[in-house]
C-alpha cells in the first residue's frame, strides 16, 4: 500500500465518482481505477459497490477511509516538519476563515505577510465558523479565523480582535429617524439574516436572548448566505439586519444605509489552531504579526 494509492482512494471515496477524481487530483480515469483494484485485490476487500454509472462505499470503505485520512494527515505533517527545517524559504500556509473576517480584516494581514515572507503561499478557505472550525479540528487547514464563539475541546482559541455588531436598515425603513431600537421592539419588523451557523446570526441570537427575546419570533423575509448578500438585500429595503460594523460601513458612509444604537455586543475575532498539531514556523510567524504571543497567550498589538 502506497501513498499515492490512499490519496486516490480518498479522492474517489470523497467524490464517489472515479471520472471526476481523476480529474481533481490530475489523474487519468484508467489510473484512478487501476489503484482502486489493486488495493482491492491487494487484501481481498471490497471498498466500493457499483450500483449502475454510481458508485458507493462499502461498509469495509467507509472503516478505512477514516483511517486513510488520517495517515495522509500525519505524512503531511510529516512533509510539514521537513519543510520548516528550511525556515520560512519556501511552503505553504493554508487558512481558513469566516465571512466577515476573510474578506474585511485577513487580506491586509495577508497582504503583510507575504512583504515579509514572499516564500510562503497562502491558501485561504471560507466558510461559516462551524465549517472553519471544523477544517482546522480535522487537520484541513493549518489555523482558521473566525467572529463566532467556537466550543471545540480540540482547538485552541486566541481572541486578536474586535468588531462591533450594528443595526441597520435602508434610509426608507420605518425605523430610520428613530436613532435607537430596544431590542424588545425587534419582532416588530422583517428582517433579513445570515444563515444558521455563521458567527453573525449566532452571536445575534445570543443578545436576543439576554434580554428575553425568543429568536423564533423575529419574522424572517431572508436568509442568505453572504454578507455582501445580507447588505443589499438590506439596501433594498427587505428589513432590517443586525451585521458587522466593517460590512456596514462603506454603505453607511453612502447612505445607502442607516446605522441605529441598539445595545449589541462586540464580538472577539478569534485564531483557531489545533491543540496536538505542529504549528508550522510560517503559522507562527503569522500569528506574530497580528501581535498573538504563544507564551503568553496574550494579544500584544492588533
Amino acid at each position: 500500500m502506497t501513498l499515492e494509492q490512499l490519496r486516490i482512494f480518498v479522492a474517489v471515496a470523497e467524490r464517489e465518482h472515479v471520472t471526476g477524481a481523476a480529474r481533481d487530483i490530475n489523474l487519468t480515469q484508467s489510473a484512478v481505477s487501476a489503484a482502486i483494484a489493486a488495493l482491492e485485490a491487494r487484501y481481498a476487500t471490497r471498498l466500493f459497490d457499483r450500483v449502475g454509472r454510481r458508485i458507493e462505499l462499502t461498509q469495509a470503505g467507509r472503516l478505512f477511509l477514516t483511517e486513510a485520512r488520517a495517515v495522509l494527515a500525519r505524512a503531511a505533517a510529516a512533509e510539514t516538519v521537513l519543510m520548516d527545517l528550511a525556515g520560512l524559504a519556501r511552503g505553504v500556509l493554508s487558512l481558513a476563515a469566516s465571512q466577515t473576517v476573510a474578506n474585511y480584516w485577513l487580506p491586509p494581514v495577508m497582504h503583510r505577510f507575504r512583504s515579509l515572507h514572499p516564500g510562503i503561499a497562502l491558501d485561504l478557505t471560507i466558510g461559516n465558523t462551524e465549517q472553519v472550525a471544523a477544517l482546522v479540528r480535522d487537520g484541513e487547514t493549518d489555523l482558521g479565523f473566525v467572529e463566532g464563539e467556537v466550543d471545540e475541546p480540540a482547538l485552541a482559541i486566541h481572541a486578536i480582535a474586535e468588531d462591533d455588531l450594528v443595526l441597520v436598515v435602508a434610509p426608507d425603513h420605518p425605523w430610520a429617524g428613530r436613532g435607537a431600537v430596544d431590542l424588545p421592539a425587534f419582532p416588530e419588523t422583517l428582517w433579513v439574516l445570515r444563515e444558521p451557523g455563521s458567527g453573525t446570526r449566532a452571536m445575534f441570537e445570543s443578545a436576543l436572548r439576554a434580554v428575553g427575546v425568543a429568536p423564533e419570533r423575529l419574522e424572517v423575509a431572508l436568509q442568505l448566505p453572504s454578507n455582501e448578500a445580507v447588505r443589499s438585500a438590506v439596501e433594498a429595503g427587505a428589513g432590517a439586519t443586525v451585521i458587522s460594523g466593517l460590512v456596514s460601513a462603506p454603505s453607511v458612509r453612502a447612505g445607502l444605509l442607516v446605522r441605529l444604537d441598539a445595545a449589541l455586543p462586540k464580538r472577539r475575532f478569534l485564531a483557531l489552531c489545533h491543540k496536538e498539531r505542529y504549528t508550522t514556523k510560517a503559522g507562527q510567524a503569522l500569528l506574530g504579526l497580528i501581535g498573538y504571543r504563544p507564551d503568553t497567550g496574550t494579544v500584544s498589538s492588533v
